[in-house]
């Protein structure tokens, strides 16, 4: 099996596991546990385990099935957070630590 496949059947198996969603719903996570991202044709999945230095999540995205796989890897702090976008979809993805909490809901407009 390629590294491609590999990803992409890990990717999927993970986000069997968890539930995608809605514009308006944040959802919080536990770890290891997997949440599906979508942002317009880009798609995935994002799970955290707990480290000493902090959360460490972890997000595959890959552009349809015959895309290639992209893994992005950040440390959360408490009230630090992380944010998906894409030059053609217009909100964002926020994966946000507050404290114990790792929560991912869709963001907005994003503004610098």
């Amino acid at each position: 099996m390629s590294i491609r496949s590999t990803v992409l059947a890990t990717a999927f198996a993970l986000a069997s596991l968890g539930a995608s969603f809605g514009a308006a719903e944040a959802r919080g996570l536990r770890p290891i546990e997997a949440q599906s991202i979508h942002l317009g044709d880009v798609s995935g999945v994002a799970y955290y385990t707990v480290e000493p230095d902090g959360y460490r999540v972890v997000t595959t995205l890959s552009q349809g099935e015959a895309g290639t796989p992209v893994r992005f890897v950040s440390v959360l702090a408490p009230g630090q957070r992380a944010l998906l976008s894409t030059p053609n979809q217009a909100g964002a993805v926020e994966i946000s630590r507050n404290g114990d909490s790792v929560t991912v809901r869709k963001s907005g407009t994003l503004s610098n």
